[in-house]
This record gives structure tokens, sequence and C-alpha cells, in this order.
């Protein structure tokens, strides 16, 4: 192993390690992106999908693919398929978020307007469902087409449910299961569907994607109140300025006392935050101890997913995909 192997990150060693076939999707994506008649697609896509993404989610399709020694060029249509419903949601969140900024640079919604967001979103979306017929798998357009359901339930479910202080775990793992992990379990399932793997294997697949996406997310919102706001999309308290119940403060309203439980409904429920609300905020969930649940919590899907990746044959690429589980979890350890 050479040293620049040896530092190299989890994301960075497979992308290393599956250059060939991400210079094919990346190829497939500039060529589909491609519009004759409405030449602001390409430019809002372009603007969004060369801002310098890991393209983690495609990487899962083309490792699981390649680590069952398939040779074909259906995981790169895949991957890029993987990439567009990413990119499409992505477009169609900063909409709804009224997001100004995204990895660093300003959101298309900003740079154009919410009109062409959505609707280059849409037609993203259907750039992806032409790439999986493609394949001529039916199975994988069921997969793909349940996870955009998914993902379209999840940030309907998490408009009602952000504010509401009678939001449970439950429905907080049913929204991040949808607008995060969704994704992350079908971009690793088709991989080993294409690949022609059984049903135990696909479905081992499928767990190690559902619980790297749970974790996933669990440690961005766990990072919104543990004061690491460096190297991170977002600021610390983003979360709390933009109302959203996360779970560490799901479980500080669950044991709180009626004055604090007055305090939450006056800032998430109703919105009216003053100056050193954030801080208070903070303090209650140092008080009960969630912002250590929720780093066990991510720590504890991290497992699961590199139990399920472990149960899969030996290979070069199962090894990158468990170390990057533990890469997910890496900032909270």
């Amino acid at each position: 192993m050479s040293l620049d192997t040896a530092v190299q990150k989890p994301h960075e060693r497979l992308a290393t390690t599956l250059a060939a076939d991400l210079e094919a999707v990346n190829h497939l994506i500039r060529a589909r992106m491609a519009s004759e008649h409405a030449p602001r697609i390409p430019e809002v896509t372009a603007h969004l999908v060369e801002a310098g993404g890991k393209r983690v989610r495609p990487m899962l399709t083309l490792a699981c693919a390649r680590m069952f020694g398939y040779e074909g060029e259906h995981h790169q249509k895949l991957a890029a398929t993987v990439e567009f419903i990413h990119t499409a949601t992505l477009l169609h969140d900063d909409v709804v978020d009224e997001s100004g900024q995204r990895r660093g640079r300003p959101t298309a919604n900003l740079l154009w307007d919410n009109k062409s967001s959505i609707l280059v979103g849409d037609y993203l979306f259907a750039r992806a469902f032409q790439l999986m017929v493609e394949t001529d798998s039916l199975r994988v357009l069921d997969i793909l087409a349940n996870a955009s359901a998914t993902i379209a339930e999840g940030e309907v479910l998490q408009l009602t449910a952000a504010s509401n202080l009678a939001t449970t775990e439950a429905i907080y793992l049913q929204v991040i299961r949808g607008k995060t992990a969704a994704l992350f379990q079908a971009a690793s399932e088709v991989g080993g569907v294409i690949a022609g793997q059984d049903d135990a294997t696909v479905a081992a697949l499928r767990t190690f994607g559902d619980a790297l996406g749970v974790s996933f997310q669990i440690v961005d919102d766990y990072l919104d109140y543990g004061g690491a706001g460096t190297n991170l999309d977002k600021n610390v308290g983003d979360d709390f300025r933009e109302r959203k119940l996360t779970l560490p403060v799901i479980r500080a309203v669950a044991q709180a006392t009626d004055e604090e439980r007055a305090f939450w409904v006056k800032t998430i429920e109703k919105g009216r935050q003053d100056e050193g609300d954030l801080e208070h905020a903070m303090a209650l969930i140092e008080k009960y101890g969630t912002l250590e649940q929720t780093r066990q919590e991510a720590l504890r899907w991290a497992e699961v997913a590199k139990s399920a990746m472990a149960s899969m044959p030996e290979h070069p690429l199962r090894d990158m995909l468990i170390d990057l589980a533990d890469y997910v979890v890496a900032r909270v350890r």
C-alpha cells in the first residue's frame, strides 16, 4: 500500500478504485443532462452536479456490482440514475427549505429562480427513469421507483412533522429513512441485483444501505447541536433556527418539565426565537444527555451497516464499504 493510499479516506479509496466507472458515469451524466431545446437545464444541472460532491451514492451502486464481479455497463447507468435522483431532490429541497447555499455555493433557486429549480428537478427525474428502463430489469425499476416515492413521501411527512412537538422517534426515523436512507438503500440494492445476486445477498445490501443512510443523517443531526461548526455544509443551530425536530430535541421534549415544554412550544412550534434561545436549547439537550444518546444511535446504526456488509464474500471493495460506514461516524467518535 502506498503512502497516498494509506492516508486516503474511504470514499477517496472507492473513487480511486472505481475511477474508470466513475469517468463513464460522469460522461453519461453530462450527455443525459443535455437539452436541445432548453439550455437552462444543463446550466442549472451543471451548477449542482459539478459542485464537488463526493458521489457516494453512485459509488455504492458501482461498488456493490463490481464486488460480485459484474463486467457489464448497466451498473454505470444505474449509478447515473442514482445521481440524477439525488440531484433532483436537492433542487427541490432547496426550494422547499428556501436555502441560499449548498456545498459552499449559492443554490440554483437563488441564482436562477424557484420555477427553474423545480422544473429542472422534474427533468432529471424523467432522465433517471429513462436510464433505469435501459437496463431491461423490472426489478431494478421497481426498487428505484419505490425509492423515489419514499423520498417524496419523506419530504412531505417532514413538512407536517418538523415543527410538531408530538412527533415521535418512529416518525423521525420514517422521515430520515425517506429523505436520506432510501436512496442509499436503493443504490446498494440495485448493484447486487444487476450483478445477479440471490435474494439473501440483495437483502443484506439493502440493510447495509438503509443503516448507512440512517447513520449518516443522525450524525448530521447530532453535529447541528454538537458545536462542530467547521467543514460542514451548515452552521451549528441551523436545525433549531429552521424549527426542525431532530432526535436530540425529540428526546429532550419527551422529558421536559412544563416550563421547558413551553420553551419548545415557543421556539419550535410557534417559531418565536429570541437571542439566547439556541444556547438555552443546547443547555436543555445537555441536561437530559440527549446529544450523547444521539451519538450512540449513530454508532449503533453504523454497526448494523458494517455487520450487513461483513456478511458479503471477501473483496477489497467490501472492506472499503465497511470502512465507509466507520468513516460516516468518525466525526462523532
